[in-house]
């Protein structure tokens, strides 16, 4: 991805989302060459999971890399980088903001949301101050209602028309996958805020501005019927990726939990 005429971001390759020799490659025949714009060129691998023929292939840059080139390896789990590539490299280790220091944050460069907004996102951000800058609330409250909605008629059972409706709008193409995927990830987030709930640790919840409800939910979800919900969650991705009927893939998932 060329965001700059001297940036160059590299992402891991599909289907096997492991950074190829091929993407390597690019980087040496272009990092030799002088700055167009800017100071330096910059080269970012935004996941460690190198083949191993392109770990080899980027030693050799890494070993004589022009003075004007910096290139950025972000992982992780630095283990999972070759030892030669460590050695050859300066480690920077960024840890996660803590909640507090995220909200405060927050309340100055986001000013238009209240104070629980501001809460949910920093707790919901990973104590990456980025993403939580460029949170789409908006787009992840719809997808907690509709996530809510799926778990309730598994754990409450009685009338679908309420899951039907919800899970209707999850259709294909890129436009319903990137929804899809969005609304299991934070399905994945309430199982392990009940899980939270259910050790009788409610202050590691991070969807506090829904405590009371997940709460009632807690009730009727115990530690298996949770690893079950994961589990076959997990079969609902594994769904998408054989292009299953999405609707039809998140009725199952909450049928086959109905208590």
């Amino acid at each position: 991805m060329q965001t700059h005429p001297d940036v160059l971001i590299i992402p891991p390759d599909p289907p096997q989302m492991m950074i190829k020799v091929d993407q390597v490659r690019r980087v040496i025949e272009t990092i030799y060459y002088r700055p167009a714009e800017g100071k330096e060129r910059v080269y970012i691998f935004t996941d460690s999971a190198f083949m191993k023929e392109a770990a080899n292939s980027l030693l050799k840059v890494l070993e004589e890399p022009p003075e004007f080139a910096t290139i950025f390896l972000l992982t992780e789990n630095p283990g999972e980088l070759l030892p030669t590539i460590r050695s050859r490299s300066m480690i920077f280790p960024l840890r996660a903001l803590p909640v507090e220091e995220i909200d405060q944050y927050l309340a100055k460069h986001r000013p238009e949301w209240k104070a629980a907004q501001r809460a949910l996102v920093a707790r919901l951000c990973d104590g990456a101050v980025g993403r939580a800058r460029g949170f789409d609330l908006a787009s992840y409250v719809a997808a907690r209602s509709n996530a809510l909605t799926i778990l309730k008629s598994a754990l409450q059972g009685g009338d679908h028309s309420d899951l039907f409706k919800a899970t209707e709008s999850y259709r294909s193409g890129a436009e319903g996958r990137e929804k899809t995927e969005q609304l299991v990830r934070t399905l994945y987030g309430l199982l392990r805020d009940l899980m939270f709930v259910a050790s009788g640790t409610p202050e590691l919840v991070r969807n506090t501005d829904i405590l009371t409800e997940l709460k009632r939910l807690a009730d009727s979800a115990d530690f298996d019927w949770i690893v079950a919900a994961s589990d076959r969650l997990g079969e609902v991705e594994r769904g998408m990726r054989r292009n299953l009927l999405r609707s039809l893939s998140l009725d199952a998932f909450a049928a086959a939990l109905e208590r």
